[in-house]
């Protein structure tokens, strides 16, 4: 393990033993992929509770882990309470009563559409990291037309709302999401096709239109995830409803297997995320 890697996982471990010590619910900042597959590495014994993942919303990317003590996982209801099962697609709900004192979402609104520039996730993020906030502190930003939602560690929500007023050439006002209305259902492409097994290479082949090979590359540069999870495999067999993320092209999730051919060809659905 590298030495930041090292740092990450002492921290992480260090967080859930605050957690089981004082009994009370401790956060990490926004993990990447790459972060994500640390914490879900950790050996048992050196984790002290059970921890949950949230990003905002179901298929978010960058997410927040929460080290939770064992009053809180009676709380969860379906949570298991064994230390690494992180259950992350449970979220929803769940993840917005313990990380709503945590996480701020925020809508960045062009004060004349009209004359705006037409803002891409770089510019956005280009335009936040410039007021000097850290990467952790920032999880997914989502276009939603000519606006976009920032997700945000809530103690720098007053700042980014006060600070943040211009993007490139283009003037903007910065207001607060409520949790309790607040919904995003991420836009998808449907792609139906067939697939000779339900191995992570044949998956990705299927959903960005190219050769198992070239997947084969990805997968041994460490490009390729499932449910946050690093994949090393590409004979990995893939579950129905895993969000599988490849960086660079995108992700997409198997939504389900809906029958089988003649020739013994396995008929599935898959949900692209655009």
């Amino acid at each position: 393990m590298m030495r930041d890697e090292e740092l990450l996982a002492k921290r992480l471990s260090e967080l859930s033993r605050q957690s089981f010590h004082r009994g009370i619910i401790t956060y990490t900042d926004f993990l990447n992929l790459n972060e994500q597959t640390i914490l879900h590495a950790l050996p048992k014994d050196s984790l002290y509770t059970g921890y949950i993942l949230f990003g905002g919303y179901d298929s978010a990317e960058r997410q927040m882990a929460a080290f939770l003590p064992e009053d809180a996982l009676s709380l969860r209801g379906r949570y298991t309470g064994i230390p690494g099962d992180s259950d992350e697609k449970e979220g929803g709900s769940t993840g917005r009563y313990f990380f709503k004192d945590r996480m701020a979402v925020l809508r960045i609104t062009p004060l004349h559409e009209k004359y705006s520039d037409s803002l891409t996730h770089r510019d956005y993020l280009g335009a936040i990291m410039n007021l000097g906030l850290e990467r952790g502190k920032i999880g997914d930003i989502l276009i939603d037309g000519s606006d976009a939602l920032v997700f945000i560690d809530s103690k720098l929500k007053e700042f980014l709302k006060e600070e943040l007023t211009r993007i490139r050439h283009t003037s903007v006002s910065v207001s607060e999401e409520d949790w309790d209305d607040f919904q995003y259902i991420q836009n998808v492409q449907e792609t139906r096709g067939t697939v000779s097994s339900l191995r992570l290479d044949a998956l990705l082949s299927l959903a960005f239109a190219s050769s198992r090979s070239k997947f084969t590359g990805l997968i041994e540069a460490g490009k390729v995830f499932v449910n946050g999870r690093l994949m090393t495999s590409n004979g990995y067999h893939i579950k129905e409803q895993d969000i599988i993320s490849v960086r660079g092209m995108g992700k997409f999730q198997y939504v389900e297997q809906l029958s089988v051919t003649k020739k013994n060809r396995i008929c599935v659905r898959i949900h692209k995320y655009i």
